[in-house]
């Protein structure tokens, strides 16, 4: 079992990033919330024994994404301005553009660059994250940017 310090030290380590990742990839801070939240629920019932640190951060990643995904799958509202949705992130205000064009990549493109250039992970580690090669991941970086480049340009 996960002891309190454990829980406090990972919200601490990973919360900021968590809810990056789930504002980006659901476009509503209430869902990102909940998605967090649920995250560390599972974390302190249903976590594993971490070999390492790069461990818990790649469960964390992917219990946070595939929370994500179960959200989109059942969504039926409308998604707010991400306009609004940017004000609620910890990034400096000159990032929004960025953020603001990131939002509008497809799926696939928009997890792989959040991981890679806003999460700061290695290419190896999305690859274990998401399940795919890391030509596959290469790949879909590659994509990302050139659709952020032409979103940028616009």
């Amino acid at each position: 079992m996960i002891s309190d310090e454990q829980i406090t030290q990972a919200v601490g380590q990973y919360g900021d990033m968590l809810y990056r990742l789930a504002v980006i990839t659901l476009k509503n801070t209430a869902d990102a919330e909940d998605a967090v939240s649920d995250t560390f629920l599972a974390y302190m019932t249903k976590a594993p024994d971490f070999a390492d640190k790069s461990h818990e951060k790649a469960w964390l990643i992917t219990v946070v994404l595939n929370r994500c995904r179960d959200i989109l799958r059942k969504r039926k509202r409308i998604i707010p301005d991400s306009g609004e949705l940017l004000l609620t992130l910890p990034q400096p205000p000159e990032e929004n553009s960025v953020l603001e064009a990131l939002m509008t990549l497809p799926e696939k493109q928009r997890t792989a660059m959040t991981l890679h250039y806003v999460n700061g992970c290695r290419i190896a580690e999305i690859s274990h994250i998401l399940g795919i090669s890391t030509s596959a991941v290469k790949m879909r970086l590659h994509k990302g940017r050139q659709l952020l480049e032409k979103a940028l340009d616009n």
